[in-house]
């Protein structure tokens, strides 16, 4: 039987794993979803996710490619690995992949999402998505820093181990804050992040926020390139990957679930 590879787009709330990764001895995601496709399915198994989030990290539009022997279809594939995975893990969509298909690779762009929970007192429903920041934010300041970060920059000042990405240069493409019921929600699309690069820049906005740094200070870091001058890491639970957008056949990524998930 031939080799086969599907696109899967998963949703998981991450936080009883230690990212995605597997790892030895400890729960990831990966390695999960590893262990469910070797009850459904014989012969190798080849999972690559798109991205490598973080421990507690969750998502609602992870991709991942997985190569295996099955003749299976699709949708009961989704069915079975579903039936087979625990309830913080779920399959939204198998589709076959083009040729040569590499999830992480061939990705065009990612979105993410951060939660900051800014009322004086932590909404117990927020706790596993949402920091909570019983702080004043002056959210038009914050807007202001985060426009400085629109474009293509050196990131370094937001990298948390330097090495791990191949370049500190990305993309962003958009970054906007959105305000709701006292929820403070941050928006980031680019063509790559680095280690921390996300958490790292929502830290660095409460600072601004808070009124411990100006918005200007943005601009000061991202050409100072230095991670100790900026704010600290936001916790990872606040995290969510939204989407991974490819740059071809994108209809096969469901564009209408993740418009029906409210990620679009």
């Amino acid at each position: 039987m031939a080799l086969r590879t599907l696109r899967l787009t998963l949703a998981y709330d991450g936080t009883a794993y230690h990212g995605w990764q597997v790892q030895r001895l400890q729960p990831t995601v990966q390695g999960t979803l590893t262990q469910a496709c070797r009850q459904l399915f014989t012969g190798p198994i080849k999972l690559v996710g798109a991205s490598r989030t973080d421990a507690g990290v969750h998502a609602l539009g992870q991709v991942a490619g997985l190569t295996v022997e099955s003749r299976l279809v699709p949708p009961a594939i989704r069915s079975a690995l579903n039936a087979l995975l625990p309830p913080d893990i779920r399959v939204l969509q198998v589709v076959e992949a083009v040729p040569g298909f590499d999830a992480r690779r061939a990705a065009l762009s990612k979105r993410y999402l951060y939660l900051i929970d800014n009322g004086p007192v932590a909404n117990p429903l927020l706790r596993r998505d949402a920091w909570h920041v019983p702080h004043a934010l002056d959210r038009t300041a914050m807007a202001s820093g985060l426009r400085s970060l629109r474009g293509k920059h050196d990131f370094s000042a937001f990298c948390a181990a330097a090495g791990r990405a191949r370049t500190p240069t990305c993309t962003l493409y958009s970054g906007r804050l959105v305000e709701r019921r006292g929820v403070v929600a941050v928006l980031l699309s680019a063509d790559s992040f680095l280690h921390h690069m996300v958490r790292n820049v929502v830290g660095s906005l409460v600072e601004i926020g808070r009124g411990n740094r100006p918005p200007e200070w943005m601009d000061e870091l991202l050409l100072g390139r230095d991670r100790t001058r900026a704010g600290p890491t936001a916790p990872a639970h606040g995290l969510t990957l939204l989407r991974v957008s490819y740059p071809y056949d994108r209809a096969l990524i469901g564009d209408k679930s993740q418009r029906a998930l409210g990620t679009s």
